[in-house]
């Protein structure tokens, strides 16, 4: 083959290979740990392969999930704070998958970017492996897309795509009736959710990402950067040991858009805000921009990440079972005829 008269190559049109192959050489490590039965194969072939049957599958139903960080994003980039949002990645998908009983197996990512810088796309990927690590589910491949002249210099975007198994007839929510107790898991902090308002919010403030928390050590930025909490052991724990109706991850939309998701058309729920104590970040939110309490529970998970609904006698055990997975438990309310999420007491 005869070289071109002009010697131009794909890096001179902002594309270097050379940089891809490096990232993938340097995050084989992460992907590693998070082997788990099933797997069939390493990073770098044109799809990724996957064994039920060695996963201890006999008739599986699979679930599929996939979602990406938002917003939060911006202040990552803004700060060059990266390392969490791969872990928010994997939460948002496999969090989801537990509230339909299945186990995550494995996740894919896709990272793209206008220029490959492969320190910034290393840190992120090595979250995303931490993330499937902490879920028991295998990061087996990915895309990453270095697009010259899609994004500014810096932006990045992220999304994950995850799947999940159950045995036939496992699948949730299932049971659900009148009477059934909600038992809600703290969060920790805004997770992935509402983050255009939050960036509204803390310009309202005036304050920079790199001021002091008012709320907590360290910087605003840093705090509003809190990875999204995973529940997926803690959550297949509770199901497997029985009582289990349902679950509800409560991300955009809050309590009030996200319970209903898993309850009868005919039945809704009773819930007191005086259960559980709103945490520092969301009353500061509330307090910056003067925001009604019916606006924060649509908007935001006001310290609720997960909720549980669970047959009454099976309330304490549950709640002994999930506090030594080091949950933070709070007993909500109840589910209730007529549909919808009606609320007493005030969150505080």
């Amino acid at each position: 083959m005869s070289d071109g008269k002009n010697g131009i190559t794909y890096s001179d049109a902002g594309v270097d290979i050379d940089a891809g192959n490096a990232l993938v050489d340097r995050i084989k490590p992460a992907a590693k740990r998070t082997n788990r039965p099933g797997v069939m194969a390493g990073l770098g072939g044109f799809g990724a392969l996957f064994d039920l049957k060695a996963a201890g599958y006999t008739d599986p139903i699979l679930v599929g999930a996939t979602d990406g960080v938002g917003t939060k994003l911006r202040i990552a980039i803004d700060t060059g704070n990266v390392d969490g949002v791969g872990v928010d990645l994997v939460a948002m998908c496999v969090n989801d998958l537990v509230c339909q009983g299945a186990e995550p197996l494995f996740f894919l990512d896709y990272f793209a970017t206008g220029k490959l810088e492969t320190e910034t796309a290393a840190r992120i990927i090595e979250g995303i492996a931490k993330g499937c690590e902490l879920s028991g589910c295998a990061l087996i491949g990915g895309e990453t897309a270095e697009m010259p002249g899609m994004y500014p210099e810096g932006d990045f975007d992220l999304a994950g795509f995850s799947v999940g198994a159950m045995e036939r007839g496992a699948d949730l929510p299932a049971g659900v009736s009148e009477g059934d107790v909600l038992l809600g898991l703290a969060s920790d902090g805004v997770h992935s959710n509402g983050y255009s308002l939050v960036r509204k919010l803390v310009e309202i403030s005036g304050l920079g990402w790199d001021a002091d928390c008012p709320w907590a050590d360290g910087t605003l930025g840093a705090a509003l950067l809190t990875p999204t909490r995973l529940y997926v052991k803690q959550a297949l724990a509770a199901v497997r040991a029985g009582g289990v109706h349902a679950l509800a991850h409560i991300t955009g939309g809050g309590l009030t858009e996200n319970l209903p998701r898993v309850l009868p058309d005919d039945l809704g729920a009773d819930v007191d805000l005086s259960t559980w104590e709103l945490p520092p970040v969301f009353k500061w939110l509330q307090a910056t921009g003067g925001m009604a309490e019916a606006e924060m529970l649509k908007t935001f998970n006001c310290g609720i990440g997960m909720i549980l609904v669970v047959k009454p006698d099976h309330v304490t055990d549950l709640v002994t079972l999930l506090e030594a997975e080091g949950e933070t438990v709070a007993q909500l309310g109840t589910v209730t005829k007529g549909a919808g999420v009606r609320y007493s007491g005030a969150l505080a």
